[in-house]
């Protein structure tokens, strides 16, 4: 890890580097404590300062609303995304094997290491500091949808009962890779339509995928 790199990524080097070591150290690794406490505490502060992010954007919005658009900006998709703009896989400590195995380039692994990232600067700057970071790296995000997203499960579950159809019914046809850095093949059903598969880092992102492919089949 760079101080100059944390220097660019918050404005200013950290006076104690450790605890940012600690937010870019995989659990495969030898030296000693890793993310975990940190991401638990940095995913807390991520929706805090999304969901008043979004409570002044969008002022009219009920609160069904603002979960949607909640729910879209937290995930780990976007989090790893938002760690790849930032530059984080070149800083990750990882153990060989995990590397090997592709742990760099994981949104499992990358979207925790970013919310170990805002755990350990909220510890360190303070709950002001972190806000604006946060702000700052998800950028014109919160701003991007004029319309409230609508989840793709959630639209399928729709489609199938405005179209009088059975409830969309979702199965786990693999499960791969190691632990670390699985990968999820799920396929998605209505009734006796044609299914439709997508894999994804997690069950949750397969299955989200499997539905925005049906839907696509569907002309959703």
């Amino acid at each position: 890890m760079s101080n100059d790199w944390l220097a660019t990524l918050f404005g200013a080097a950290p006076a104690d580097p450790a605890p940012f070591e600690r937010a870019l150290t995989h659990g495969s690794s030898q030296s000693g404590a890793n993310y975990e406490r940190l991401e638990f505490l940095g995913d807390r502060v991520l929706g805090l300062v999304m969901a008043e992010w979004l409570s002044e954007l969008f002022p009219r919005e009920a609160e069904g609303q603002l979960s949607k658009r909640f729910n879209a900006l937290v995930t780990g998709a976007v989090c790893a995304a938002v760690a790849r703009e930032l530059g984080v896989p070149a800083h990750l400590r990882l153990g060989k094997q995990a590397r090997d195995d592709g742990a760099s380039d994981s949104d499992n692994v990358l979207g925790d290491v970013m919310e170990a990232l805002i755990g350990a600067y909220y510890q360190a700057a303070g709950l002001d500091a972190a806000r604006a970071f946060i702000r700052r790296a998800w950028g014109d995000r919160a701003r991007r949808e004029a319309k409230v997203p609508q989840h793709p499960k959630s639209a399928l579950q729709e489609w199938a009962a405005a179209n009088n159809r059975k409830p969309p019914e979702y199965r786990i046809v693999e499960r791969s890779g190691p632990g670390h850095a699985p990968r999820f093949t799920v396929a998605v059903a209505i009734g006796a339509l044609p299914e439709a598969q997508a894999s994804g880092s997690s069950k949750q992102e397969a299955e989200t995928a499997a539905a925005r492919a049906l839907l696509q089949a569907l002309g959703g």
